[in-house]
């Protein structure tokens, strides 16, 4: 028999949540790292990503950026009021998140604009190939997948990682001021707001997850939920990896025609 989660512990420490929680989230963590660790962060932070990878970035990511709010309302729909503690618990939170998440959408535009990206590309260019791989596994485990998968995947996995890669950008002295003063607040809302308070929103999201399974899990549950948040941090990591795998394929033709 399944057992009812209840935190008693604090939201930010891991120890709070049941121990199968604890070894997946252990047992994820390469995975997440190497999305930490990729180096269009680091060229980012350095204020040396070129234009054609920046726009490749802002355009590619765009996708989920838009549609995320569109993710938690799918979400949203697997629930039904009274019939568990962790639905109701889940329905409370993805109600109470969706309008925020629509005006980020906006900001994302503020910041690809500031950095050299126009609107118009953003909603209208087309990213590179392989780009769309986290937009389109974030919609098919929204809509196909569990509650608990879905929230995992979405709001544990990507915004734990977005909200840590966020914070690595914005504590670039450089790369703040690579964005003219008068204009600089404005571009970078986005950045500042997920750098600040996304760290919230993983553990929330955990917290849900963890309720909806109860402290005893069948093994195979717990599998896939660690499969779904693998599969997050692995569709980010090729996300990112076409931005610049663009830029060289084209530096290398151009060289072989040199």
């Amino acid at each position: 028999m399944n057992i009812q989660f209840e935190r008693t512990g604090s939201l930010t420490e891991l120890t709070s949540y049941p121990q199968w929680a604890q070894d997946m989230v252990n047992d994820c963590a390469y995975a997440k790292q190497s999305v930490l660790d990729h180096d269009v962060w680091r060229l980012m932070r350095e204020g040396r990503l070129d234009a054609a990878s920046t726009r490749n970035f802002m355009v590619g990511v765009w996708p989920v950026i838009e549609r995320f709010p569109a993710y938690m309302s799918l979400n949203l729909l697997k629930t039904r009021f009274g019939r568990s503690v962790g639905e109701n618990l889940a329905r409370r939170w993805l109600v109470r998140n969706i309008r925020v998440e629509q005006n980020h959408a906006e900001y994302w535009l503020n910041w690809a604009d500031g950095a050299g990206v126009e609107t118009s590309d953003v909603l209208n260019g087309a990213a590179p190939h392989g780009m769309q791989t986290l937009a389109n596994w974030c919609e098919d485990i929204s809509a196909r997948g569990s509650l608990a998968a879905g929230v995992a995947a979405t709001n544990y996995a990507v915004e734990g990682a977005t909200g840590e890669w966020s914070q690595l950008i914005y504590d670039s002295v450089a790369y703040r001021e690579s964005f003219p003063e008068e204009t600089r607040a404005h571009s970078l809302r986005w950045l500042r707001l997920h750098a600040a308070y996304d760290d919230m929103h993983p553990w929330e999201a955990l917290e849900i997850v963890c309720t909806l399974l109860g402290t005893s899990p069948h093994a195979d549950e717990v599998a896939y939920i660690g499969e779904c948040v693998r599969r997050s941090y692995t569709s980010m990591r090729i996300t990112l990896d076409r931005c610049e795998e663009v830029r060289r394929e084209a530096r290398e033709l151009s060289d072989v025609a040199a």
